[in-house]
């Protein structure tokens, strides 16, 4: 992750990532016979977090969509750089269909999450694609914050339609 932290997930290569690492190349060739191992490992890592993070939010509704803005809206500094990483490996998995799972992955885990506010499965497939849009828009506006973040997820999750209304 270090490495796409810093230079974006086009410079992974199993050298880099032995060099970052500080073993011989042969060490990460071991492990991982192609790049795309490595990245699937990386993302399976992140989604590892991210997964758990979902699991122990409170039970209040509330508090569980104000601690998801807080996980959305990375503050500047290393913790932004991770989220961009993060966001550029998801990417890539439009192109890398070895990744795919573990965005299925994460938007199962977000759908769960969402159960609880809205009943729907399309209700909550709209939230789910403006969580993913929302981490976009954290890597490319700084200064998007947590509460403007909660604010828009409070309104969509607020007027979704429920179901079984006319």
């Amino acid at each position: 992750m270090r490495v796409v932290e810093r230079d974006g997930v086009a410079s992974v290569s199993q050298r880099r990532v032995a060099a970052e690492a500080g073993v011989a190349p042969s060490a990460v060739t071991y492990y991982y016979a192609a790049v795309d191992d490595l990245l699937v490992d990386a993302l399976t890592r992140v989604n590892d977090t991210y997964v758990a993070a979902l699991a122990t939010l409170p039970d209040d509704a509330d508090a569980a969509l104000r601690a998801l803005a807080g996980m959305i809206a990375a503050g500047p500094g290393p913790e932004r750089a991770h989220v961009m990483a993060e966001c550029e490996l998801f990417l890539l998995a439009a192109r890398r269909p070895a990744l795919r799972p573990q965005i299925e992955r994460w938007n199962r885990a977000v759908d769960a999450f969402l159960v609880p506010h809205l009943p729907d499965p399309d209700d909550r497939s709209g939230v789910c694609a403006a969580v993913d849009g929302l981490f976009v828009r954290a890597c490319t506006e700084p200064e998007l914050t947590a509460e403007e973040v909660y604010r828009t997820l409070s309104r969509l999750v607020s007027r979704a339609p429920r179901s079984g209304r006319a």
